[in-house]
């Protein structure tokens, strides 16, 4: 499990004001992420999504507990984590290809290497014609590929996606779904994605954690049985009807017979 990830008892407490107990916010999470997986987590807003991967991406530090990336303990942001937010967080005055590329100018990569991995990764997200345009110029959908690539242009053992694509229309939303995976398929990265939609989730990963309201605690953790060779009939299987709704059972406190 070189490049996997392992959360162990992670608990994450706010300060609170006016002498009053802190806010805890995650209690005790435990989980992992196998190399070549995705694993998404759900649960109700404030339950402490963000923060968990936050805390893993090296943002935020927890209260207590570990995380091992690789093995090695989490103490700040590195390399072998790349993180991508539903915002994009682009840089407006550089081209498509410029962006894909700043991290590994971060990295001092020379440069006929690092122009191989750009040109890679424009292959991979279908973005080669574009590679001279700016993100004003794109689409949202080609935006969240360019952030993607861009996350993916060190080759980080770990990809976290902070809900990236909250902000798109349901057609780009499915269309980045099937680029999700192609990536995935293409470049064997492993995948912690956080997500509030439901059959996204079953949709995309191997795994799916499900936490509690705050304080978030793992609920659940589930088994996706599909082959990572999905299409649009995956999503009418009574299968994938079946644990859509076991997990909207958990999420809303009902007993799961």
């Amino acid at each position: 499990m070189t490049g996997g990830l392992i959360v162990r008892g992670v608990t994450k407490e706010f300060p609170s004001r006016r002498r009053r107990p802190p806010v805890t916010a995650l209690d005790g999470i435990d989980l992992h992420v196998d190399e070549g997986e995705i694993v998404c987590i759900v649960g109700a807003s404030g339950c402490g999504k963000s923060t968990l991967l936050n805390i893993v991406g090296g943002l935020d530090t927890a209260t207590d507990g570990d995380v091992l990336v690789g093995g090695d303990r989490v103490v700040g942001p590195g390399p072998d984590r790349g993180m991508v937010f539903q915002g994009y967080s682009l840089y407006p005055w550089k081209d498509v290809a410029a962006n894909v590329a700043f991290g590994l100018q971060c990295a001092r990569t020379p440069r006929a290497q690092a122009k191989a991995r750009v040109e890679e990764l424009l292959g991979i997200m279908q973005l080669s014609d574009v590679a001279h345009l700016r993100p004003g110029q794109l689409s949202g959908g080609m935006r969240q590929r360019v952030a993607i690539a861009r996350a993916l242009a060190p080759q980080p053992d770990l990809l976290l996606l902070d809900e990236p694509f909250g902000a798109l229309d349901a057609q780009t939303r499915r269309s980045m779904h099937e680029f999700l995976l192609h990536v995935r398929h293409s470049t064997q990265c492993t995948v912690l994605m956080v997500t509030h939609d439901v059959a996204e989730a079953i949709y995309l990963s191997n795994r799916i954690y499900v936490l509690s309201a705050r304080p978030g605690r793992v609920a659940a953790e589930i088994e996706v049985p599909f082959s990572n060779s999905r299409g649009p009939n995956t999503q009418r299987d009574p299968r994938f009807l079946d644990l859509r709704d076991e997990i909207e059972d958990l999420l809303h406190g009902r007993a799961v017979a």
